[in-house]
């Protein structure tokens, strides 16, 4: 995949997201940010298929040395869990194509239930898990900054 390929689809894809969903819905509720530890939560991955579909240095693009702008393909089986992981020095926007999952993140109080459509704001050090709870898989597509090649 060439570089100008990467990059339209990259921008494609925010661009779709932006005009296709309100902002960031399926954030957490009014009134509902509050400190979670999120005790107990899942530290291994189940049923989950993680697909890099392109990613671009951003050392070469913009000189921002070791970092890496990607985007991926997440497909969460029924019952399958993302497990707890963080977005400190790492922001990620996760756009719902199909399916619905429930995220548990630090600085929410409930759970977050994302269905189609939605997109999440993975950012300010944030750490989070996923579970498909539902009945068929969920598809997800994230992008994000992270270190590394």
């Amino acid at each position: 995949m060439t570089r100008t390929t990467i990059r339209n689809t990259v921008f494609a894809l925010f661009a779709a997201t932006a005009l296709a969903t309100p902002a960031f819905a399926g954030g957490c509720p009014v009134n509902k940010n509050a400190v979670n530890a999120l005790t107990g939560a899942p530290t291994m991955p189940k049923g989950v298929t993680d697909d890099v579909l392109g990613s671009v240095d951003l050392g070469a693009e913009i000189n921002v040395a070791d970092r890496q702008l990607r985007t991926r393909r997440l497909v969460v089986q029924p019952g399958g869990i993302v497990p707890l992981h963080s977005h400190k020095d790492r922001p990620a926007l996760i756009y719902t194509v199909s399916g619905q999952i429930t995220e548990y993140r630090s600085n929410c109080a409930v759970p977050i239930l994302h269905k189609a459509g939605d997109i999440a704001r993975e950012a300010d050090g944030i750490s989070h898990y996923w579970i498909n709870r539902g009945k068929v898989p969920t598809v997800l597509l994230s992008s994000d900054v992270h270190h590394g090649n």
